[in-house]
């Protein structure tokens, strides 16, 4: 999810559609990976996951390629990874499969995000919601090494060099990607405040 001004585009009206439909599917997911990760039935919670870290691409993809773009759908989507990563994160962390340090790290940059669009909508100074690049590898890396960490513990194997590759990718890219919003924050609430 990022910050950017709002302007005149091709985004319908329209909220029942394919990919809003796959992104409600993937938020209803989130309580059923969370119950199965707490009972420990983590072969089941890796499939899901990795069903629910897909559907993020797949809702997008029809989005594009069917121009089924919707308003509802630019905020749900975003909502619905946000809800999925830091629940699974804070459950990771709580398993000590993940440092604690981390999931703060993944967790603050997403209330930084949602404060910031909430803080510009309370100014009168919208933002409409639209990903960037680095928001979207973000994303991909954290699913990524969250799906690496279900497989370590569904089939008993230690992450190793590529579970600390991952982690160090998870982390740089969340900074980066803070930085990133927070420049697009700035600007467009100074060029608000010039108006």
């Amino acid at each position: 999810m990022c910050c950017m001004p709002l302007r005149q585009n091709k985004i319908t009206s329209i909220a029942l559609t394919i990919p809003n439909l796959i992104t409600l599917a993937r938020i209803l997911l989130v309580p059923i990976i969370i119950y199965l990760m707490i009972i420990g039935l983590w072969h089941a919670a890796f499939w899901l996951f990795v069903i629910a870290g897909l559907s993020d691409g797949v809702d997008g993809f029809i989005a594009r390629q069917f121009n089924q773009h919707s308003t509802i759908g630019a905020y749900i989507d975003p909502i619905a990874d946000k809800l999925l990563l830091v629940a699974v994160f804070i459950l990771l962390a709580r398993d000590d499969a993940v440092s604690l340090w981390l999931v703060v790290l993944i967790v603050a940059r997403d209330v930084f995000i949602v404060g910031g669009v909430i803080l510009a909508s309370i100014m009168s100074a919208n933002l409409s919601i639209k990903p960037l690049f680095v928001s979207k590898a973000t994303t991909a890396v954290q699913i990524g090494l969250a799906a690496y960490i279900f497989a370590a513990k569904a089939w008993q194997f230690e992450p190793g060099w590529v579970g600390d590759f991952l982690i160090i990718a998870t982390a740089l890219l969340t900074l980066t990607s803070a930085a990133a919003y927070a420049v697009v924050w700035f600007g467009h609430m100074a060029g608000y405040e010039d108006k």
